[in-house]
C-alpha cells in the first residue's frame, strides 16, 4: 500500500547536452583533451554515440566556461593556456582565497571540516593515485571557500577553479611529487585553528601560487593548433 506521506526522491532527467557537457568539461579538466585539441562534432558525437545537435549545444556552454574557443573557419578547439592566463589564475585564486581566510577567521568559524580532505590527499599521494589527490584537493578548497559564508565569491571560485584544476591536471603529467602537493594543506588548517591571520594569509598565498611556474607550451596539443 502507497503511503501519502512516504518521502521518495523524484528520478532527475538530466537533458542530453548536460551530460554532454558534463563529459567533455571533464574530458578538459583533467587533461585528457589538451589545450589546443581540435573539437570535431561528427567524431565526438560518434565516440558518445550521439547526435550532432546535443555535441553542438554542449560545446557552446563549454565555450560559456571559457574553456573552449572558436577559432578560423568557425572550427572549435580547447582554449589554450597562456602563460599569462595561468598568472591571472593564480592572482585570483590568491584574492579569493586570503578572503576566504580573513572572514573564517573574523567569524571564528571551526575549520574541522577540512580535516577529513587533507586527510584524503595525504592517502592518494601515498598511493600514487593523482586522480583521488586532485578531487580531494577540490574538496579542500571548494570547504575552505564555502566556510567564508559568501555565496557570490562561492560561485565565482567554481567557475575559476576548472582552470586551476585543469593546470594540476597538465602539470602533474611531469614530475611532481604528490606528496609535495598534499603535504602543503596541513599548515594552513593548523595556521586557521591558531587563529594566526597573518601566517594563514602567507601560507594560502605561497600555495596559490604554486602553479605560477607552470609552463603551457609543454603540454599544448600540436594536432590541434592552427597552421596559422
Amino acid at each position: 500500500m502507497f503511503l501519502a506521506d512516504t518521502a521518495l526522491d523524484p528520478i532527475e532527467q538530466t537533458p542530453l547536452r548536460v551530460q554532454v557537457a558534463d563529459r567533455l568539461r571533464g574530458a578538459i579538466v583533467t587533461g585528457k583533451l589538451r589545450p589546443g585539441a581540435a573539437l570535431v562534432e561528427t567524431a565526438l558525437a560518434e565516440q558518445l554515440n550521439v547526435s550532432r545537435a546535443p555535441i553542438r549545444e554542449a560545446i557552446q556552454d563549454l565555450e560559456n566556461d571559457g574553456l573552449v574557443e572558436t577559432v578560423a573557419y568557425k572550427r572549435k578547439r580547447v582554449k589554450p593556456l597562456t602563460v599569462r592566463e595561468v598568472a591571472e589564475i593564480c592572482d585570483m585564486r590568491t584574492l579569493f582565497e586570503v578572503m576566504a581566510v580573513r572572514r573564517i577567521l573574523e567569524r571564528g568559524t571551526a575549520v574541522n571540516s577540512l580535516q577529513e580532505p587533507c586527510e584524503a590527499m595525504e592517502r592518494a599521494a601515498a598511493a600514487g593515485d593523482r586522480d583521488a589527490l586532485i578531487a580531494a584537493d577540490e574538496s579542500f578548497h571548494r570547504t575552505l571557500i564555502r566556510l567564508s559564508d559568501h555565496y557570490l565569491l562561492d560561485q565565482l571560485w567554481a567557475g575559476l577553479y576548472l582552470r586551476i584544476h585543469q593546470i594540476m591536471s597538465l602539470r602533474n603529467d611531469e614530475a611532481v611529487d604528490l606528496r609535495d602537493i598534499a603535504g602543503t594543506h596541513p599548515p594552513i588548517v593548523q595556521a586557521l585553528a591558531d587563529e594566526d591571520l597573518d601566517r594563514a594569509v602567507r601560507l594560502v598565498s605561497e600555495h596559490a601560487n604554486a602553479l605560477a611556474d607552470f609552463d603551457p607550451a609543454s603540454i599544448a596539443d600540436p594536432a590541434g593548433q592552427d597552421a596559422s
